[in-house]
């Protein structure tokens, strides 16, 4: 049976493959910093796109919102990470909601824009 750790690890690769199909660069994965992870950062044209993926096994992943707790963890690792990459300055800058319901086969991967709130 598959352990929560490796569900997350599976639905994160999952939501990566999702943002690379589409466009996106994958700048970091599970970075770590200013007091806080940040599960994905992805960019395209001038956007950063630093993401939250939640992994599911069932449909609930996007019913369950952040708290403001996990938003400002996240907003502060966000602006440690931009303050390590000068090259992004000037970028628009969101916080993202990548749900993944896992599947035996196939996960499913819904992207939701800005869903994390401000950064």
């Amino acid at each position: 049976m598959e352990t929560r750790a490796e569900r997350g690890v599976r639905g994160e690769r999952a939501a990566a493959r999702h943002l690379r199909r589409r466009g996106w660069t994958i700048l970091a994965t599970r970075w770590r910093g200013g007091g806080g992870e940040l599960d994905l950062v992805a960019a395209r044209g001038r956007v950063v796109a630093v993401c939250e993926v939640k992994t599911r096994a069932d449909d609930g992943a996007l019913a369950e919102p952040l708290t403001a707790a996990q938003r400002g963890r996240m907003a502060r690792a966000a602006r440690a990470f931009l303050a390590r990459r000068p090259e992004l300055a000037g970028h628009e800058v969101r916080l993202d909601l990548i749900a993944v319901r896992a599947g035996r086969l196939r996960a499913r991967v819904r992207h939701r824009p800005g869903a994390a709130g401000p950064p």
